[in-house]
């Protein structure tokens, strides 16, 4: 029996309270009968559940869901009822029931819909919103849907580097098996498994979550043929569960360091540049040899972070951890400092260790320095800066004069300090000497002739008579064959020290390679003149 009457009752005795909206410009209206319970409305896409019942306008009933006792299902926004029901729909909230009176433009217009519809007809509806569950275009494209059956635990979805542990279940679209995983599988999100869907969708689940995935063939298994001989150009639906995942972080942005998190650690604090940490490590090769292992409970290991004692990849992993956590780190053989390790493995394979941070102490930082701990901080920085260059180490000597983007930085620690007393400044100012002098001829051993000037105009700013300054600019000058800035700087080191006898050799050599110069364009002049004739 159609509810025509009993819609038209509720509307006289609805409330004055009752709202009244048009939606939209083309002639929807909708009174709400009864408020929804909450604030949010359905997205397009999403799955909604709704009792309904409605009539043509001034004539005919049409069809209830409340006489059949079945909801109605659709998905909104995707044209699977008429466009009055799309728009109107997506106004309502949770718990909502509202009378809407849908125009022939967004019902069935001039064609009607025979033999129930008569052409330009306008249509009444009472719709109650009941659910929706929320579609989520995975891929943007409509390749992969994911319809949330179970919400999940926090606010943190997997990256595409973390290791996932899933469980699933894969039918074709006529409910063919085609791969289930009942005990859960583990694998890690970049390499992939199964299909491209599930990789894709994992990556916006939180912990615990169940859905349900709409695949389309092209992220399901592309043109191969699944166990049984079934076709794969078909679409799937895949039951995924995200029961759990281990972070794996790029420490380096490269993939060549990799920390896979086993045990997580305390609080939100790491060590930083210059720390004292105590740890336990296991390397192991790839084929499982172990090549090195320090520290034990009772003992662990100590050492300074970023201060060279351990490969740089492993130190700056350790620097990522928290107290008490455990890790898998993955590290390129690139990073090895061992020589005899080195000829153990290949240049592009992978090493293991397996870490435990016991506990760190940070270094002082900066500003809670007073002056003298500032002054101490740059004298060891060159004193350890001078022991690598004495090794040959040019690089890492480098790195400890400079470190400009550290508060640590031996120059940087004293040149925007305004609280040092006289005596201290004095000091201060050498130091920042020495270490741009140190650092320039650690840049002319690595061939990085354009800091090498710079670090020396910086000495010269301070000091004008500085003769290391100005010889090791104009060799920097030699090698990008700026001549005549070179032999400048060299003649003003004479003048400033007449008997300098490495000043001298350098002249010399300056005055040779001008002389190759103008041979050279002569030779060019010549071979002008020559042509011309």
């Amino acid at each position: 029996m159609c509810d025509k009457r009993r819609v038209d009752l509720v509307l006289v005795v609805v409330n004055r309270e009752s709202l009244n909206t048009e939606i939209g410009t083309q002639g929807l209206r909708k009174q709400i009968l009864t408020r929804g319970t909450s604030w949010q409305t359905p997205f397009p896409g999403d799955q909604v559940q709704v009792h309904f019942s409605g009539h043509i306008e001034g004539g005919a009933c049409l069809d209830s869901s409340r006489e059949k006792g079945t909801p109605f299902c659709f998905k909104l926004g995707q044209g699977e009822v008429i466009q009055g029901w799309d728009e109107g729909v997506a106004t309502m909230k949770k718990g909502e029931r509202a009378i809407f009176h849908i125009p022939p433009g967004l019902a069935y217009g001039d064609a009607g819909s025979s033999p129930l519809i008569p052409p330009n007809s306008s249509l009444v509806f009472d719709i109650e919103m009941l659910s929706w569950s929320t579609i989520k275009d995975v891929t943007g494209d409509g390749g992969v849907l994911k319809k949330i059956l179970r919400e999940g635990e926090g606010w943190a979805t997997p990256r595409a580097n973390d290791e996932v542990f899933v469980k699933y279940e894969a039918r074709l679209e006529n409910g063919t098996l085609v791969s289930k995983s009942e005990e859960g599988v583990e694998f890690c999100i970049l390499d992939g498994h199964l299909c491209p869907a599930i990789c894709k969708a994992v990556t916006t689940m939180r912990r615990g979550e169940k859905a349900e995935l709409a695949v389309k063939f092209s992220y399901g298994y592309g043109n191969t043929n699944i166990d049984g001989g079934v076709s794969s150009e078909s679409n799937l639906t895949i039951q995924l569960e995200l029961l759990s995942w281990k972070s794996i972080i790029d420490v380096t942005g490269d993939q060549k360091v990799l920390k896979k998190i086993t045990k997580a650690g305390e609080g939100l604090d790491h060590p930083n540049e210059g720390s004292l940490v105590k740890v336990i490590y296991i390397g192991r090769l790839e084929d499982g040899t172990v090549f090195d292992r320090k520290g034990s409970n009772e003992e662990p290991f100590e050492f300074l972070t970023l201060d060279e004692n351990i490969n740089e990849g492993l130190d700056r992993a350790i620097m990522t951890m928290k107290k008490d956590e455990q890790a898998i780190v993955k590290i390129s053989a690139e990073y090895l400092s061992s020589h005899e390790v080195s000829k153990m493995v290949s240049a592009n394979s992978m090493l293991d260790y397996e870490v435990k941070l016991l506990d760190f102490t940070k270094e002082t930082p900066f500003w809670k320095m007073d002056t003298q701990e500032k002054i101490k901080a740059c004298e060891r920085k060159k004193h350890d800066g001078n022991l690598l260059f004495k090794t040959a180490n040019f690089w890492h000597a480098s790195k400890k004069y400079e470190k400009a983007r550290h508060q640590r930085n031996a120059v940087k620690l004293i040149e925007f300090d305004h609280s040092f007393t006289d005596d201290e400044k004095c000091l201060a100012k050498g130091l920042r000497i020495s270490c741009n002098l140190n650092n320039a001829a650690c840049k002319l051993k690595l061939e990085d002739y354009s800091q090498a000037s710079k670090l020396c105009t910086k000495v010269l700013e301070l000091d004008s008579s500085n003769v290391k300054a100005l010889f090791r600019r104009s060799q920097a000058y030699l090698k990008t064959n700026e001549l005549e800035k070179a032999e400048a700087d060299i003649k003003r080191a004479l003048t400033i020290d007449p008997n300098n006898r490495e000043v001298k050799v350098g002249y010399k050599e300056l005055k040779e390679k001008q002389r190759e110069y103008a041979k050279y364009q002569a030779g060019i002049f010549s071979t002008m003149l020559s042509k011309m004739g």
